[in-house]
C-alpha cells in the first residue's frame, strides 16, 4: 500500500515539475499510472492532500540534503558541496517557477506553511554549517551564529517566494544563490578562512 502511494507522488510530482500543478488533473494522474481514480482515492481523498503530501515529501528531501553536508564537518568541502547542489538541483519544487507560481496562486495556505517550514530548515542547518566553521577556524568565533543564520534563511526564503522580482531584473535562483553564498562567506570567514577563500582553496 505504502508502495503504490509513493508511486503516485512520484508520478505526480514528475507531472507538476514538468506542466505545473493547475494544468495536471486528477484524471491525468490516473491515465499516466494506469490507475482509476477509485484506487486514487484510496490513497488520497483529494488532489489538496496529494499536494500536501507532495511538499511534505519535498521537505524531506531537502532536509536529508543539507543533513548530509553537516555530517561531512569539513567546512571547505561542505561550502562547495552546497553551492554545487544550489546549481544543479532539479528536485526541489522551488526551483520550478510554474510550480511556485501555481503554489502561490492555487495553494497559498500550503505554499505559506511550506516556506515557513523550509526556512526553519535551512536556519538550523545554516547555524549547524557556521559552528563547524568556527571549529575549524575558519569563521570568526565572535560571530553571532544564530542571527547570522536567520539573516540568510529568510533572504534566501524570502527570494523563492518573490521570484517574479528577480526575473523582472533577468536574474534567477542560480545566480542569487552563488551571489549570497559569496556574500555569506565573506561576512562570515576569519583572516586564514578569507585567505584560503580568496585563493580559491575555499570556492565557489
Amino acid at each position: 500500500m505504502v508502495e503504490q502511494q509513493e508511486k503516485i507522488i512520484h508520478v505526480a510530482g514528475e507531472m507538476f515539475f514538468r506542466l505545473g500543478i493547475r494544468s495536471v488533473s486528477i484524471d491525468d494522474i490516473c491515465r499516466e499510472l494506469g490507475i482509476s481514480k477509485k484506487t486514487f482515492y484510496v490513497y488520497f481523498e483529494s488532489k489538496d492532500a496529494l499536494i500536501e503530501r507532495l511538499l511534505q515529501t519535498n521537505l524531506e528531501y531537502i532536509s536529508s540534503k543539507m543533513a548530509d553536508l553537516a555530517a561531512l564537518r569539513d567546512f571547505r568541502q561542505l561550502v562547495k558541496l552546497f553551492l554545487k547542489r544550489q546549481q544543479n538541483e532539479k528536485n526541489d519544487v522551488r526551483r520550478v517557477p510554474q510550480l511556485v507560481y501555481d503554489l502561490k496562486k492555487y495553494y497559498p495556505r500550503q505554499f505559506a506553511d511550506f516556506q515557513e517550514r523550509c526556512f526553519a530548515i535551512h536556519k538550523q542547518y545554516l547555524v549547524q554549517y557556521i559552528q563547524i566553521g568556527v571549529e575549524q577556524g575558519l569563521v570568526r568565533a565572535n560571530l553571532n551564529v544564530e542571527i547570522t543564520a536567520l539573516i540568510f534563511a529568510r533572504i534566501y526564503s524570502n527570494a523563492i517566494r518573490d521570484f517574479e522580482e528577480l526575473e523582472a531584473y533577468n536574474h534567477n535562483m542560480h545566480q542569487l544563490g552563488h551571489v549570497a553564498l559569496d556574500i555569506l562567506v565573506r561576512g562570515v570567514l576569519s583572516k586564514d578562512g578569507l585567505e584560503l577563500y580568496d585563493n580559491q582553496e575555499i570556492k565557489i
